[in-house]
């Protein structure tokens, strides 16, 4: 699971809004493995083109921290497929060191932000559950 999930390009962050509707949005994300607290999914409020720097998914964690990161491959081979299923508590990192190493580890996984750093908040989702599916068992 681990390794599927360290190199998928793609995840879906789903969150809670006020409402109790859930939220899903696509997202970049890299997973960190800290020997004290266990693993840590990042994903950062990058320079893509957005109408505001506050996104929803912010709101909605700070109000309600549970979470969910989908990871998963399609393919018309249907041998091939294959999920894995993050759950945790979510929270907003605007500075800090922690920031800074979710920065650090999404540069390691992704070229654009290697150069160009992302300046907005950033998601730390610390995972409590791994569950996961492969058509490969």
């Amino acid at each position: 699971m681990r390794r599927r999930v360290a190199g998928a390009r793609v995840a879906r962050l789903a969150t809670v809004r006020a409402d109790g509707r859930p939220d899903l949005v696509p997202c970049a994300f890299a997973v960190v493995h800290h020997a004290l607290s266990g693993d840590t999914a990042y994903s950062a409020v990058d320079h893509k083109p957005k109408t505001t720097t506050e996104l929803g998914r912010l709101r909605n964690l700070e109000a309600h921290p549970d979470a969910t990161l989908l990871v998963d491959h399609y393919d018309d081979d249907w041998e091939t497929l294959w999920w894995v299923r993050l759950r945790g508590r979510g929270r907003v990192l605007r500075d800090g060191p922690e920031r800074e190493r979710g920065l650090d580890a999404l540069a390691a996984k992704y070229a654009p932000y290697a150069e160009r750093r992302p300046d907005g908040a950033m998601i730390a989702l610390d995972i409590d559950d791994w569950r996961g599916w492969s058509a490969r068992g």
